[in-house]
């Protein structure tokens, strides 16, 4: 699962999975370990459902609640809005736009 975030970070390919019940279809910006200590993805979610209902929005998911991941031969342009390298939520950074 790590190797496929990383290559859709490097070549800016969606990522489609299942997370908390919902179906999300993401633009992956960053994937490290948070400063809680867990493998996580900050990511554009750009279609799907989530529990807050906000979609299009920026997420940080947990890598081991994400089920069925996908990567998906759509791409995506670069960067959204509030996107920040070396994201502060990470204590290490595997990949990153």
């Amino acid at each position: 699962m790590k190797q496929t975030i990383i290559n859709a970070i490097e070549n800016r390919n969606l990522l489609e999975f299942s997370y908390d019940g919902h179906h999300r279809v993401v633009e992956p910006h960053t994937f490290g370990v948070s400063t809680k200590g867990n493998d996580s993805l900050s990511a554009y979610q750009v279609e799907g459902t989530s529990d807050q209902g906000i979609v299009p929005d920026w997420k940080l998911f947990t890598v081991t609640k994400i089920m069925g991941l996908k990567k998906s031969d759509k791409t995506f342009s670069g960067t959204r809005p509030g996107y920040t390298k070396g994201d502060s939520r990470m204590s290490k950074i595997y990949a990153e736009l």
